[in-house]
């Protein structure tokens, strides 16, 4: 088998167990975020509180899970520089499935008291821990297995597990929101987290066949690994390091599209209203719409020369189609939310599917690992974490929707500006190699053909002659040391 061919194969098979993985860890993620919009302010906060209250202190639990990724990050990211990133991913996924089980058995307020909000940060903070790791590592096992120039369109992979988490998540709580209220609250919500168990089953048999990407053999190989990746990624490339962070904000609006959104439409207090589950529909049929259409943003980032371009084309309509979404919803009409939400899905969707494999370019293997983390988790601990938590303290102060409106198109603007700097800076074409890539390249060859070289000396030696019938003592050396330069018979190996 030819090493195209075998690239290939190496290269499908990463990119799907890539997807399999993050699907499993974003669905555990997501579904915290529907409960703390729809159950969690009932069940771990007092019922005595103002109205909107418990709500906005379970989107504070929310926010914890952020404030733990970039640890997670660091942690994570050392490990799989050091030792490799299969490794580091099997063990994110195993904590982020007990986290989300144990949230399934937690008692609740009126059991355990304060103990019960308490715990439920503790179990947030160990799923931010584990995500914190994970995201990096799938992008990074995807883009680094892909063929030449491929690791941007590869990288989707990855990318596609957030909408195929975040769709099983919603269309989980679709089904469960159909019981009575009560029994939703009791018990309902809670298969969602205890089924998370099965899943991280399926994950670890996927996980556990995965192969070590080839770059990262070479540096454990020549023993080339940072002592400490968090360090040398922080001081030589901090710059690149604020500009992934800064690009990342326009994914985060899916916060307001669903956590938020979801609370925020079905307060009752709303003339205009939805029910739970009439929502959760809206908000799992936009999801379709993003799992089918956000491939096609790598796509057009692997066809298009001029990534810069590509990346204008994909983020200007955002700064009009999610502000529009707020206000569509408040018609309180379903088709109309459904089609707001749908056309606001599409821009933040396309940029999505490219953006990891973008910052992961810009970072070289020895500390890649660390660095896409450190990037990603820095804007999930500013931005993404308190995304809902923030838009909920602005509608709660003002009682307009518009300055989260205004939100959202701001983090639009960020992440545009952000890119642009950031591709400039490393690469712009998607079929040629980064800078990073490029010296990356450089180093390998020399530490490959350093290796033929050694191989070629200890085969050598191996075959050396030795004494035997009809060889003399003498005779090989003389031969082989002579100035005459006679040619040295076909059998008799050269002495380096």
């Amino acid at each position: 088998m030819s090493d195209s061919v075998n690239t290939a194969k190496r290269a499908r098979k990463a990119g799907i167990a890539s997807f399999i993985g993050t699907t499993i860890e974003w669905y555990d993620f997501y579904i915290y975020g529907t409960a703390s919009a729809l159950v969690f302010g009932h069940v771990f906060f007092p019922d005595t509180l103002p109205a909107g209250v418990g709500t906005l202190l379970s989107f504070v639990t929310l926010w914890a899970g952020f404030l733990a990724r970039p640890l997670g990050g660091i942690i994570f990211g050392h490990f799989g520089d050091k030792y490799g990133r299969k490794k580091t991913l099997v063990v994110t996924l195993v904590m982020m499935g007990a986290a989300s089980f144990l949230v399934g058995l937690l008692p609740g307020y009126a059991t355990i008291g304060i103990a019960a909000p308490i715990i439920l940060t503790c179990l947030r903070i160990l799923q931010g821990i584990a995500v914190g790791g994970e995201w990096g590592g799938s992008v990074l096992i995807a883009s680094e297995n892909a063929p030449k120039g491929k690791g941007v369109l590869y990288s989707a992979f990855a990318q596609q597990g957030s909408p195929a988490g975040n769709l099983i998540s919603s269309g989980m709580f679709f089904a469960l929101a159909l019981l009575p209220t009560p029994q939703f609250l009791l018990y309902g919500w809670r298969i969602a987290f205890l089924a998370s168990i099965f899943l991280i089953v399926i994950g670890l048999v996927i996980r556990l066949k995965l192969e070590e990407p080839e770059n990262m053999k070479v540096v454990k190989k020549k023993d080339a690994v940072v002592k400490v990746p968090a360090i040398e990624a922080i001081k030589k490339h901090w710059v690149l390091i604020l500009l992934g962070a800064g690009s990342l904000p326009l994914i985060q609006v899916t916060y307001l599209k669903t956590t938020f959104a979801t609370a925020w439409a079905t307060d009752t207090t709303h003339p205009w209203a939805y029910s739970s589950s009439t929502f959760l529909g809206v908000v799992t049929l936009a999801l379709v719409v993003q799992f089918i259409v956000q491939p096609f943003g790598a796509v057009i980032l692997d066809r298009v020369k001029d990534m810069r371009k590509a990346i204008v084309w994909i983020i200007v309509p955002e700064f009009v189609l999610m502000p529009l979404m707020f206000f569509a919803i408040e018609l309180g009409h379903p088709g109309i939310a459904l089609a707001a939400m749908a056309a606001a899905t599409v821009p933040h969707s396309l940029f999505y599917a490219g953006i990891g494999g973008i910052i992961a370019r810009a970072f070289p293997t020895r500390v890649r690992y660390t660095g896409i983390s450190l990037a990603y988790q820095l804007c999930s601990m500013t931005v993404g974490g308190g995304t809902a938590a923030a838009a909920q303290w602005m509608y709660n102060s003002s009682d307009s929707i518009i300055p989260v409106a205004i939100l959202s198109a701001s983090y639009a603007l960020v992440s545009l500006i952000c890119t642009l700097i950031l591709l400039n800076k490393t690469g712009w074409r998607a079929s040629e190699n980064s800078k990073a890539e490029a010296a990356d390249e450089a180093e390998f060859a020399e530490a490959l053909a350093a290796e033929k070289v050694e191989a070629a000396e200890a085969a050598s030696d191996e075959g050396a002659p030795t004494d035997g019938p009809g060889t003399s003592d003498t005779a090989p050396n003389a031969d082989a040391t002579s100035t005459d330069s006679k040619p040295v018979p076909p059998r008799m190996p050269v002495t380096p």
